[in-house]
């Protein structure tokens, strides 16, 4: 990740709620994404479980990160994340916490500065960092000849 290009991602329905995800300018597989019944038939991961996924994912990698920067080589990292969805003031469904586990093979005395390591590894963790303290999102609605329907009417599709 490059800090002066952008992330582009594209969605196309696949079916129902189900939706092929492909990430521009990399040679990643597409990947498929629905919601489990009754909306959708559960073909892949729902938007919930892949932003759980983004921020264990995340924190498992700095975590990993932290440790080989003072010189640690550690074994296989897991990671395991769980939230409950609750309904807001409004009756919407909302992710309101996760609890993240990250376990590390072996033991505290193992790893060199495990302190500084575990003082500084999520600060390395862009989705948590980000998620903790909110992402602006700006929405725009657009038809089928680029006419913006809802949000900023100088928005131009495709950009």
């Amino acid at each position: 990740m490059s800090a002066d290009a952008p992330i582009r991602i594209r969605l196309d329905q696949d079916s129902d709620y189900a939706f092929r995800i492909t990430f521009d300018d990399t040679a990643l597989a597409p990947l498929l994404t629905d919601e489990p019944a009754p909306l959708g038939h559960d073909r892949g991961p729902n938007p919930s479980r892949l932003l759980l996924t983004a921020v264990a994912n995340c924190l498992a990698a700095s975590l990993l990160f932290a440790l080989r920067k003072h010189r640690n080589e550690p074994g296989t990292l897991t990671a395991e994340i769980c939230a409950l969805p609750t309904r807001n003031e409004h009756g919407r469904w909302r992710i309101a916490s996760a609890k993240a586990t990250l376990h590390l093979p072996g033991h505290n005395a193992d790893y060199r500065n495990l302190d500084r390591v575990l003082a500084q590894f999520e600060d390395f963790c862009v989705v948590t960092q980000s998620v903790r303290q909110g992402i602006e999102v700006d929405v725009n609605v657009v038809d089928g000849d680029g006419r913006v329907l809802f949000g900023d009417k100088s928005f131009e599709a495709g950009s």
